[in-house]
């Protein structure tokens, strides 16, 4: 892999996994646009650094939220920390349940089967058109929502759905206030990212060499900071009701790739 791709596929990850649109949809017709040579045997470890800097950009964002959460874990007392924190398990429950049965059925989808990513991409599109139309409330985020916006983030495995988009459309449709279901969207990804990672260094998948290092240095840049515009972005998009515009540039994405599977 050499710079550019790597650059590439850098910002991609960093504006996709925040940005309502699908990064592993994105990284996939990046993947197909680039070639199979762009990502070879490092593929995992190359994927693994892009999450990983993109998860410390959703640190560095909200490091008040999770100082007050982290304080509020060691504290013990049931107050709004420790509450968002218990939220913040609940929703992880399908995603964890779904990635530890399906891994492997999960893990041959993304091959570069372009059709499936362009028909999930036209089900992100649906989701947002309608998320944008729903009425902003002042509601938390209750504990049965975080489960119900847990399975919305497990179907989102699929390569095309789009997580944050399927995470946030489903808080606001379940009568959230915008703000806060952007936010708990953003949060609850973070110790999945990081359980994944720790599961996959302790499994001995990753493989490094010393001429991997440029291309992981840039590539974890690229994501960082495209990921810390991306996630500030967005709050202030979901905020303002602005999602009808990814849910165009999805159907648009998504038919153009259905159309690509076709003719390539």
């Amino acid at each position: 892999m050499d710079i550019i791709d790597s650059i590439i596929l850098g910002i991609i990850q960093g504006l996709t996994e925040f940005l309502p649109v699908s990064s592993s949809g994105h990284l996939e017709l990046g993947k197909a646009i680039l070639g199979d040579n762009s990502v070879p045997k490092e593929s995992l470890l190359f994927t693994v650094v892009l999450h990983f800097a993109t998860a410390l950009s959703t640190l560095v964002i909200f490091r008040k939220d999770i100082y007050n959460i982290i304080k509020g874990i060691l504290k013990f007392q049931w107050n709004d920390d420790l509450q968002f924190a218990v939220k913040i398990g609940i929703s992880m429950i399908p995603a964890v349940i779904i990635g530890l049965l399906f891994e492997e059925e999960l893990e041959s989808l993304f091959s570069g089967n372009i059709l499936l990513v362009g028909l999930m991409l036209l089900v992100t599109a649906a989701l947002l058109f309608l998320a944008d139309r729903a009425k902003d409330t002042q509601k938390p985020v209750s504990f049965a929502n975080a489960f119900v916006i847990g399975i919305s983030q497990a179907i989102a495995m699929l390569p095309g759905i789009s997580r944050s988009g399927a995470t946030i459309s489903t808080s606001v449709l379940l009568g959230n206030d915008k703000t806060k279901a952007a936010r708990f969207s953003f949060l609850m990804v973070v110790p999945l990212i990081l359980g994944k990672i720790a599961k996959d260094i302790l499994g001995g998948e990753l493989t490094y060499e010393a001429t991997n290092f440029m291309p992981l240095t840039i590539g974890f840049i690229a994501a960082f900071v495209s990921g810390l515009f991306a996630c500030t972005w967005m709050i202030s998009l979901v905020r303002k009701s602005k999602l009808t515009y990814f849910a165009v540039y999805c159907a648009i994405v998504g038919l153009i790739a259905i159309i690509y599977s076709f003719t390539s």
